[in-house]
């Protein structure tokens, strides 16, 4: 991408609420927003280290429930008489705590598991988002299973002798997911170009000369992990209390593969790809639901993937990298001729 395609998309997506009346419309790019920092957290892993999580929606879901229990107050037994009560907090400590406590599991999952690779870490990954969601079915005290948490409060924004806003309509919190999505980006974009980000690099393209370098490959993983793991939770935060109400169907596999989806479509490896797929595939079911049925919807959100897969097979951002690029070289070559001859009679 060119260095001002990020900051064009950017204020067009600003821009984008002012011309748009229709709350359905409005309420499809919130939900795909929130889904694409899930996706821009999934890329830091699968696009820069070259592993492939495909348990990654639990930090998605542990950021939703840490998220609305915090804000909503619980009263727990843990064993015999001893219990937990806690008081309801207010949204955005709840907010601050998904990131931290999501972070954390991403920190023991990546210590526990990057001690393998390949396919026994996708198996791990998998395996640790099927407890979690069990946990959550379970847990009726806690979680309330398949009843679902209810009630959980909005979003709400504290300014210091301004009073406090609660993020009630539409508009507010696409505003607030559009802010939360830039600094997610702004977070990896920071940590890939940065030496950890070369380290991570490194990792990806060859794993033992990067060890034979000085590079650790377990905390380069596991700190990468923790990071992804942060931002996932901060879009389950976003979730919990955008739509108020949580099961244990957040932690769907199906979630997790759309993540995946948009990060592939996209670009992985490329800071942009996620935004770019997240767009495309989070936008797409929205735009064909008026005028087909779900069979159909789904059999062409399949086709448009293989036709961006089989014509762009490293993703849409490389793509149009690519051509950028060789355009600049082709003006290069074409403006080299004219500069020839004068050169030539100055000999």
């Amino acid at each position: 991408m060119t260095r001002y395609l990020p900051p064009v998309v950017l204020v067009v997506l600003a821009l984008l609420p002012l011309g748009l009346k229709d709350p359905y419309l409005l309420n499809a790019l919130i939900t795909g927003g929130i889904f694409t920092i899930g996706a821009i957290s999934l890329n830091l892993l699968l696009g820069y280290t070259g592993q492939l999580s495909l348990g990654h929606i639990a930090f998605f879901g542990i950021g939703a429930y840490a998220s609305a229990l915090t804000a909503l107050g619980f009263d727990v037994g843990l064993f015999g008489d001893v219990r937990v009560i806690h008081e309801g907090w207010h949204p955005f400590i709840g907010f601050l705590v998904a990131i931290v406590v999501s972070g954390f599991f991403g920190y023991v999952v990546g210590r526990l598991s990057f001690r393998v690779r390949g396919a026994y870490f996708v198996i791990v990954t998998i395996c640790f988002a099927e407890v979690v969601r069990l946990v959550a079915l379970n847990w009726i005290e806690l979680t309330q299973g398949p009843l679902a948490l209810t009630s959980i409060p909005q979003m709400k924004l504290g300014f210091p002798g301004l009073g406090e806003l609660t993020l009630r309509t539409k508009v507010q919190n696409y505003y607030l997911m559009l802010g939360v999505a830039t600094l997610a980006y702004l977070v990896v974009a920071r940590l890939v170009h940065s030496r950890f980000g070369r380290a991570m690099r490194g990792l990806k393209e060859n794993e033992q000369l990067a060890m034979s370098v000085g590079v650790n490959a377990t905390k380069t993983l596991t700190v990468a992990a923790t990071f992804s793991a942060a931002i996932a939770g901060a879009a389950g935060s976003l979730y919990a209390h955008y739509f108020r109400i949580i099961d244990p169907d957040v932690f769907l596999f199906a979630y997790t593969v759309t993540m995946v989806i948009m990060v592939v479509s996209g670009g992985k490896g490329a800071l942009a790809g996620p935004v770019i797929g997240g767009l495309i595939f989070g936008t797409l079911p929205v735009a064909l639901r008026p005028y087909m049925a779900p069979e159909a919807q789904w059999i062409v959100y399949g086709a448009v993937l293989i036709l961006i897969l089989f014509l762009m097979p490293r993703g849409i951002a490389p793509y149009v990298d690519d051509w950028f690029a060789a355009r600049r070289a082709r003006r290069a070559h074409g403006a080299a001729p004219a500069a020839k001859p004068q050169l030539e009679g100055q000999r």
